[in-house]
């Protein structure tokens, strides 16, 4: 059985040339029903408590799509396969007095993980639409669900 480890430290860390803070990059976990609704996947933050998505620095050694990918994995324990950027935000950091920039994806989960590296830090719950966006504290993250809503919705009125 191999061993998990999540990356730590700030040494491979890209910033933002505009707003001097870090570069973020998570996505929102996802599947579809049978009845065609989504489901998504939420985090807790490492203390407990919150409703958010898998995000992280985007480190010099990766593309997006990687962060992306191995947040996923660190912090929700899940593996997939990402699509297009829902799109990018600014934020307010809440630990650090900095506005970082954050560029979601949708990830269709393939595998959920019984070990991860931050289980024990972070509880992962699968949830509907609406119950992220009335729990979710990140205005950011629930336009990046919007988004993904709204592209669902297209797709499925082409079926």
């Amino acid at each position: 059985m191999a061993v998990l480890v999540a990356r730590q430290g700030r040494e491979l860390q890209r910033y933002s040339p505009r707003t001097g803070g870090r570069i973020v990059v998570g996505c929102i976990p996802y599947l579809v029903r049978d009845d065609g609704e989504l489901e998504v996947l939420v985090i807790s933050s490492q203390k407990g408590h919150g409703m958010m998505f898998p995000k992280g620095g985007w480190e010099l050694d990766e593309s997006m799509d990687d962060a992306a990918r191995r947040e996923a994995l660190e912090e929700a324990g899940v593996r997939g396969e990402t699509g297009s950027l829902l799109g990018y935000w600014h934020y307010k950091s809440r630990r650090y007095d900095q506005t970082y920039e954050g560029y979601m994806f949708p990830l269709h989960v393939t595998d959920e993980l019984q070990q991860w590296p931050e289980m024990t830090s972070r509880k992962r719950t699968w949830a509907t639409v609406e119950q992220v966006m009335d729990g979710c504290q990140h205005a950011w993250m629930r336009e990046a669900l919007q988004q993904l809503v709204d592209r669902h919705a297209k797709l499925q009125s082409a079926l």
